[in-house]
Formats: C-alpha cells, sequence, structure tokens
C-alpha cells in the first residue's frame, strides 16, 4: 500500500530537518514536527542524518557528495515517508541522487526506493494526508514567493497556496512577478553577486507593494536572501517558512 493510501497513524514518518534549517532556522522544522503531530503523524527524527549533498553537487563535486548519498538511503530507507520543509533539497534528493550514485548499481537502486518516498512539506499534506485545512490561525496580510526548486524543479504548483487559503484570518495576497527568482541560488549569489542583489531588490520591491506584513516561502535560504533585502530597506516585513504558518493557532500563536 503506497504512502497516499494509508491514514496519518499508520505511517512512519522521518523529518528531514536539513542542513541548515538545523543550524540557522531550527524554529522550521520544530513547527514542522508540530504541525505533523498534530495531523496524527507519529513522527520520528533521526540524528545520523547530515546534508543532502546538494552544495557539492551544485558546484561540481560529485565524488564529494557521494558518502552523503549513501548516509541519506542509510537513514531514511526504513521509513514510509521522509518530510522535509525545503523543496530545494527534497529536489536535490529527488533529481540529483541519482545522477551522483551512478556507477554503482546497489545505490542505485537503494536511492531509487527511497526518493518517491521523500517530500516537501505542502507535497505531503495535499496528497499524502489529503488535507488543505490544517487548522491554522494566522490573522495578518500575507504573500506568497514560490521559490525556484519548489516550481521549476519539484513541481509542488499552488499546494502551497491551497493551504494558506485555508488559513483562518489570513489576508492573503498575490505576489507581483511571483515566479521569477528571488536571486539567491546557493553559490550563485557568491559567484554573481551584483546580479543577485538586482534580483533580489525586484522581488522585494514587489513583496513591499504587495503591502503584506509578511513574506512567506517553502525554502528558507530564499527567505534569508529577500529578507535580508527588505531588512536593509528597514520595510518592516517579515519573512517566514510556510510551516510556521500552518503551525500557528490561536492557542498558540507564530
Amino acid at each position: 500500500m503506497s504512502a497516499a493510501a494509508r491514514p496519518a497513524t499508520d505511517l512512519r514518518v522521518a523529518l528531514f530537518a536539513t542542513c541548515f534549517n538545523d543550524t540557522m532556522w531550527p524554529e522550521t522544522p520544530n513547527a514542522t514536527v508540530r504541525l505533523l503531530e498534530r495531523l496524527g503523524c507519529r513522527v520520528e527524527f533521526p540524528t545520523e542524518q547530515t546534508c543532502c549533498g546538494q552544495m557539492f553537487t551544485n558546484t561540481g563535486y560529485a565524488a564529494e557528495a557521494l558518502p552523503l548519498v549513501r548516509r541519506f538511503v542509510d537513514v531514511f530507507g526504513d521509513y514510509d515517508a521522509v518530510v522535509a520543509p525545503s523543496g530545494s533539497c527534497v529536489g536535490s534528493v529527488r533529481e540529483q541522487h541519482r545522477m551522483i550514485a551512478e556507477g554503482d548499481e546497489t545505490l542505485m537502486t537503494r536511492v531509487d526506493a527511497v526518493a518517491p518516498k521523500v517530500y516537501e512539506l505542502s507535497e505531503f499534506l495535499v496528497d499524502v494526508l489529503g488535507v488543505t485545512d490544517v487548522g491554522a490561525y494566522f490573522p495578518h496580510r500575507v504573500t506568497y514567493h514560490p521559490t525556484c526548486h519548489s516550481l521549476r524543479m519539484i513541481r509542488v504548483g499552488d499546494r502551497p497556496l491551497q493551504l494558506l487559503r485555508a488559513v483562518r484570518g489570513i489576508d492573503l495576497v498575490e505576489l507581483p512577478g511571483a515566479e521569477e527568482c528571488c536571486g539567491f541560488g546557493g553559490t550563485f549569489a557568491v559567484k554573481n553577486p551584483d546580479v543577485s542583489i538586482a534580483m533580489g531588490s525586484d522581488k522585494a520591491r514587489n513583496v513591499q507593494d504587495t503591502g503584506a506584513e509578511v513574506v512567506v516561502a517553502g525554502d528558507n535560504s530564499c527567505l534569508a536572501h529577500i529578507g535580508g533585502i527588505l531588512g536593509r530597506q528597514r520595510s518592516g516585513v517579515r519573512t517566514m517558512h510556510l510551516a510556521e504558518i500552518l503551525a500557528s493557532t490561536e492557542g498558540d500563536p507564530a
């Protein structure tokens, strides 16, 4: 039976926190766990997890990424579902791990077995649990930025918007030029800082034009870039991960 055909309480779910969230934004994986447990999931956090290897892969260091791919399938292979609050890292697992494993038939087979069970948070909520109203409450004006990897690599579509529209009290406003890249792009921002800042400035201007109090996305890396520019502009606009808004309730507000 597939994960999508089983109730939440029957699923053995692992949280893939991702290394940058664990290091810099632990409130996001914490919110993810609170949300999933509220919906009836039994969530485990395998402490042996490490980086997915995307940084190495994207910069041409495939050999350095290989041990991380092996570690990933070792750690997460036995779970029914693996949930991550990062479209970027899920994209790396589903689109890059097999490429890194090429030449090792055993590892490729293991990657093929694990990768389809790895979900970005909104995918898991909508496609596996079958919910769009998660019981959230967030009485603020919000605009949503769809990050490039979630939009173009794993194609989450409007799942995050379905979830946000069901949040009680929210004033969700459309972001002009929503599908345009924010300019972060991981190492792109390091290699091409002027272009990156120009793209981020365009995104920040569009965010401010909405009059939103909060800009939300499914990747904290993009939010760090956008938020850094908004902060330097003293805009007063906050950045929040989707998981934190969805975990917010009247009794436990974000």
